[in-house]
């Protein structure tokens, strides 16, 4: 099983944040821009959170709000972490056991990327495709 740094190098490098003061609306807009369910929120260099397109579906307007008079900071999840040198199996354990999508990745405390969900089952798929083709290999004796 590879391990949280091995996969890092299979994406593209460099993590789309957002801060705490910033509108729900605009981080919901930078989402859309990239493409991407979910923003580690960042205060002055360290983590402080994440913000989710799950945060947002149960948390503004249920709360008879709108997305552009409430912050990040008053909608965001504490951040589920993991190290570079996890494997990606602890990974699916943690967001199986925390609920969490997306896990931000530090690095003597630096965020340096983030697995997904979809990272995650990308990875485990090919890893059984690998296993599944090296059996046949075994049981034909190539």
């Amino acid at each position: 099983m590879i391990t949280v740094r091995e996969l890092l190098r299979s994406k593209p490098s460099g993590v789309v944040t957002t801060g705490p003061r910033s509108s729900v609306y605009d981080a919901l807009a930078l989402m859309q821009r990239h493409d991407i369910g979910g923003l580690p929120v960042v205060d002055n260099g360290r983590l402080v959170g994440v913000l989710s397109e799950r945060d947002y579906a149960r948390g503004v307007v249920l709360r008879g709000r709108s997305s552009r008079d409430m912050t990040v900071a008053e909608l965001m999840s504490p951040a589920v972490v993991v190290g570079l040198g996890q494997s990606i199996h602890d990974c699916m354990a943690l967001m199986t056991a925390k609920r969490a999508r997306h896990l931000p990745v530090l690095a003597e405390g630096v965020l340096v990327g983030i697995v997904t969900i979809g990272d995650v089952v990308k990875q485990i798929i090919s890893d059984q495709a690998q296993t599944i083709d090296e059996l046949e290999h075994y049981i034909r004796g190539v």
